[in-house]
C-alpha cells in the first residue's frame, strides 16, 4: 500500500487499480497552439473521440479578454491591407490624456501596440482629454477624427479634429490646424465622433454627447464637411458614443447608454433604411455581466473580409476596479438572427493561451507562464491562477495535463486566494496522476473537506477535458466529455467566486480554459445576480419541484433570462396569485415580486 496526499486530505490506496476494472475514458488527442500536429496520449491506447472538435483550435475571440495590455477605451477598429488596427482611447485624468495609441493584427490574436500614433505636440489646439478616434483611408492617405479638451460649451476651444497621416501607425498630424466641429450644434456636445463611408462614396460623421446625437456629411476631401448637412438623429436612450456600420442594405446605429463610470453602460442599437435615419431603438445587446465586468460600452464593430463574421470591439471594467478610468480592451463574436436584428452578446470567459500571453491571470504561490501554447507552472506546494470573475451557477472546463505527482484541476466560486497550501476558500476539482483518482472538495483558508472522489485512470503528461457543473448547491465533474458526471455532490458553503485553475506539488499544463454562465434561466439569491444561482431548463415548476432544484420558497431577487425566452414567476404555489413576467435579465425584481417566486413556468423558443 502506499500513502498519497491529494489536496490537504491523506489518504491510504492499493497499487495501481487495473484498467480493465475501470469503464473506459476517451483521451482526447490535443493541438496546442504553434504546434503542428497532436500531441498523443503516451500510453498509445486511445485517440481523439470521433466526431469531437479538435481543441485548441487558435481563432478570434479564443484567446481571452483583454487582448491588449494597459487601460483603454472606445476602441474603433479598420481592416486595411489584410491588418486590423484599433484605435482607442488612453484612458486616464483628462490632463493625461494627450496622445492615441493603436494596436494591430493580421489573425485577431497576436497583437502589436503602436505608441503615440499621434500626440498632443501634433494638434496646436489640443491640451487634454484626447478621446474616441476614428479611423478611415481614403485618398491614399489615412484619416484619424479625435475629440479634444472636452469643451462645456461654445466660447472654449476644442471639439472633433481630423489628423492624416501616410501610414496607419502614425505619426497623425492635425489636417487642418483647428477643431472640424468646435462648438453644439442641436445640443449635442462635439466629442465621441465616428467616421462612416456610404457605397456611393458619400463620407458621414456621426458624434454626440451630453444625451445629443448628429450626423454631418464629409466633403470627399474627408477634412471639410456640409455645414447645411447637420441633423439630429438621437434615438431613444442615448448617452454618446455613436457608432454606424452597413449589412445587407441596412444601416445599423449603435450608442451608448448609462454613466460611463457606473455599472450600468451599455450598448444599445437601431436599424434604418438610409444613413439619416430614422432610428427607432431595438434593443440592447451589450450590458454588464456582474459575473464577468462591468461599465461595458463605447463600442465598434468589425467584418471579418470575404465572410460574414462579425465581431464587437469594447471597452469595460474589471470587477472591483473603482477608478472610472480603470478600462480595458475587450471584443466578443456578434451573431445576427435571420431577420437582421443582432442577439445579444454573450461575454466570453475563456482563454487558450494561443496569444502567448495570460493577460487577466492573477498568480499565486508558483512562477506561471504560457508555453507553446499552453499555461503552465513550476511545481510548487501550491499553484494557483485566478480570472476576476464572480460565477454561481456555472460551467468551467480546461484540458489538464497532470505532471507526475500531486495533482491539477479547476478552481471555482473561490476567494481570498494566497501562496500557502488551501490558502483560498472555494471549491477544487483535480486529477492525479500518482494516485489515479479525480477528487472534489471544499477548502476554507488551510482546512479541506472532500465532498466526492472516484477512480480513474490518469497517466502524467496526457491532457484531459476537466469539466464542473455547478447549479445552485449541486456540483457535478465530468472526465473526457463523458455524457454522465464521474462525481457528483451537494454543498452550498460557497454561493460565487472567481473561476482558475490550480496545481498541487505538480508541474501542470493548462489549455482551452472555458467559463460560462450555466445553461437555462438562472435566479439568484440576491439582487444584482448575487449571492446562490440556480439554473433551470424550460418547464414548470411547483414549489415541491422548485425546492428539490435547490431554490427555497420565496426567495429570489434577481435572475437572467436567455434571449427569446419568457420566465413567468408566481406568487403562490401551482401556477396562482399573482404573476410577474420576465424576457430579459433583470438586476433586482420589482419590490412586490422580491423574495416571492413560489411556482414558475419557463418557456423557450
Amino acid at each position: 500500500m502506499k500513502r498519497t496526499r491529494i489536496d490537504g486530505s491523506v489518504v491510504w490506496q492499493r497499487a495501481r487499480l487495473s484498467r480493465l476494472a475501470l469503464a473506459p475514458l476517451f483521451l482526447t488527442a490535443t493541438v496546442h497552439c504553434g504546434e503542428g500536429a497532436a500531441s498523443a496520449p503516451a500510453t498509445g491506447e486511445s485517440t481523439a473521440v470521433e466526431g469531437a472538435p479538435l481543441a485548441g483550435e487558435c481563432t478570434p475571440a479564443s484567446s481571452g479578454n483583454p487582448f491588449a495590455s494597459g487601460w483603454y477605451a472606445d476602441p474603433d477598429i479598420k481592416v486595411y491591407n489584410g491588418v486590423y488596427w484599433v484605435y482607442p482611447t488612453y484612458s486616464a485624468p483628462y490632463d493625461s490624456q494627450t496622445y492615441l495609441d493603436a494596436f494591430s493584427s493580421t489573425d485577431l490574436i497576436n497583437w502589436t501596440k503602436h505608441s503615440k500614433v499621434l500626440d498632443k505636440a501634433n494638434v496646436s489646439w489640443a491640451t487634454r482629454a484626447v478621446w474616441a478616434p476614428s479611423p478611415i483611408f481614403r485618398n491614399n492617405t489615412y484619416y484619424l477624427y479625435f475629440g479634444a479638451n472636452d469643451i462645456q460649451n461654445n466660447s472654449q476651444l476644442g471639439g472633433i479634429g481630423v489628423a492624416k497621416s501616410n501610414n496607419p501607425a502614425g505619426p497623425y498630424v492635425d489636417a487642418i490646424g483647428r477643431p472640424l466641429i468646435s462648438t453644439f450644434i442641436n445640443g449635442a456636445q462635439p466629442i465621441d465622433q465616428n467616421i462612416f463611408i456610404d457605397d456611393d462614396g458619400q463620407a458621414y460623421l456621426y458624434y454626440g454627447g451630453h444625451s445629443h446625437c448628429n450626423v454631418v456629411k464629409i466633403n470627399s476631401d474627408m477634412i471639410s464637411l456640409d455645414s447645411s448637412s447637420f441633423r439630429e438623429i438621437t434615438p431613444s436612450g442615448y448617452v454618446e458614443g455613436a457608432l454606424m456600420f452597413k449589412r445587407n442594405g441596412k444601416y445599423y446605429l449603435m450608442w451608448s447608454e448609462g454613466g460611463w463610470t457606473g455599472p450600468d453602460y451599455r450598448v444599445s442599437y437601431a436599424i434604418a433604411n438610409s444613413p439619416l435615419g430614422p432610428f427607432p431603438k431595438l434593443g440592447t445587446i451589450l450590458s454588464q455581466n456582474a459575473a464577468i465586468a462591468t461599465g461595458s460600452g463605447h463600442n465598434s464593430v468589425v467584418n471579418v473580409p470575404g465572410t460574414d463574421d462579425w465581431y464587437i470591439f469594447y471597452h469595460r471594467r474589471p470587477l472591483g476596479e473603482t477608478d472610472g478610468n480603470h478600462r480595458v480592451l475587450a471584443y466578443d463574436r456578434m451573431y445576427f438572427n435571420s431577420d437582421g436584428t443582432i442577439k445579444p452578446v454573450e461575454m466570453a470567459t475563456r482563454d487558450n493561451f494561443c496569444d502567448g500571453n495570460a493577460l487577466g491571470w492573477s498568480t499565486y504561490g508558483a512562477t506561471w507562464s504560457v508555453s507553446n501554447g499552453r499555461y503552465v507552472n513550476q511545481r510548487q506546494p501550491d499553484a494557483k491562477a485566478l480570472l476576476n470573475t464572480n460565477f454561481s451557477a456555472l460551467t468551467l472546463e480546461a484540458d489538464v495535463t497532470p505532471g507526475a505527482s500531486g495533482d491539477a484541476g479547476l478552481l471555482f466560486r473561490t476567494s481570498s486566494p494566497g501562496a500557502g497550501l488551501d490558502a483560498y476558500k472555494g471549491y477544487y476539482a483535480g486529477i492525479a496522476a500518482g494516485s489515479d483518482r479525480v477528487v472534489l472538495g471544499r477548502a476554507n483558508a488551510g482546512s479541506w473537506t472532500e465532498l466526492a472522489s472516484a477512480p480513474a485512470v490518469i497517466d502524467a503528461n496526457v491532457a484531459y477535458n476537466l469539466k464542473v457543473v455547478a447549479s445552485g448547491s449541486r456540483i457535478s465533474v465530468y472526465l473526457n466529455r463523458s455524457a454522465t458526471p464521474l462525481l457528483a455532490a451537494t454543498d452550498a458553503t460557497y454561493a460565487s467566486g472567481a473561476v482558475g485553475l490550480r496545481a498541487h506539488d505538480s508541474a501542470a499544463a493548462f489549455d482551452n480554459v472555458n467559463a460560462t454562465q450555466a445553461p437555462g434561466a438562472i435566479f439568484y439569491a440576491d439582487g444584482g445576480y448575487g449571492g446562490l444561482g440556480v439554473s433551470l431548463n424550460p418547464g414548470s415548476y411547483t414549489m415541491a419541484q422548485l425546492n428539490a432544484a435547490g431554490i427555497p420558497n420565496d426567495w429570489m431577487s434577481s435572475l437572467r433570462v436567455p434571449a427569446g425566452w419568457t420566465v413567468q414567476v408566481y406568487e403562490h404555489n401551482d401556477f396562482t396569485g399573482t404573476v410577474w413576467t420576465f424576457t430579459a435579465d433583470t438586476a433586482l425584481v420589482p419590490a412586490d415580486a422580491n423574495d416571492k417566486m413560489t411556482s414558475v413556468r419557463i418557456l423557450a423558443p
